[in-house]
């Protein structure tokens, strides 16, 4: 699953995605409650995935679509009611039947808020299964691949071991 560019590769920049926080999604402690963080990189990740073309009109044409199968998000700052936030993201790993990506939240200050590191499966949405890239979207994905964020690959440890 990695192929990662060299370093002489070419840096892909990231797609972009402006969000506000809304009044539904403020939670009692008075900062966006933590699934609407996922619904923001959510957005974020439907607007990487129609860069790729790998997006809604991807799963129209071939009937073929990612699903999420493992996602790890970090809250690092608080996001509050009315402030714009600002999320980035990249395709950072490709294989054959998955991609890996992470996107980072950005507040209006340029504080980072939080990540998100997911990786989606390519899925036959007639078989329910999950299938192959054809070799041209795959090459354009690998084509597509950031060098890896500083951030990737966090790990929760089990406490108390």
């Amino acid at each position: 699953m990695t192929e990662f560019p060299s370093a002489a590769a070419v840096v892909v920049p990231p797609v972009v995605h402006w969000d506000e926080v809304r009044p539904e999604w403020i939670d009692y402690n008075g900062h966006m409650n933590v699934a609407y963080y996922v619904l923001v990189f959510d957005r974020g990740t439907d607007a990487l995935f129609d860069r790729l073309g790998i997006g809604e009109e991807y799963r129209v044409r071939t009937g073929r679509t990612l699903f999420a199968v493992e996602s790890h998000v970090a809250y690092l700052a608080e996001a509050t009611l009315g402030e714009r936030v600002r999320v980035e993201s990249g395709l950072i790993g490709v294989d054959d039947k998955r991609v890996h990506f992470m996107s980072r939240m950005f507040r209006a200050d340029g504080r980072l808020a939080a990540t998100y590191e997911a990786l989606g499966l390519h899925v036959d949405l007639a078989r329910r299964r999950a299938a192959p890239f054809d070799a041209a979207t795959r090459a354009r994905l690998a084509a597509a691949v950031s060098p890896l964020p500083p951030e990737a690959g966090r790990a929760i440890a089990a406490l108390g071991r």
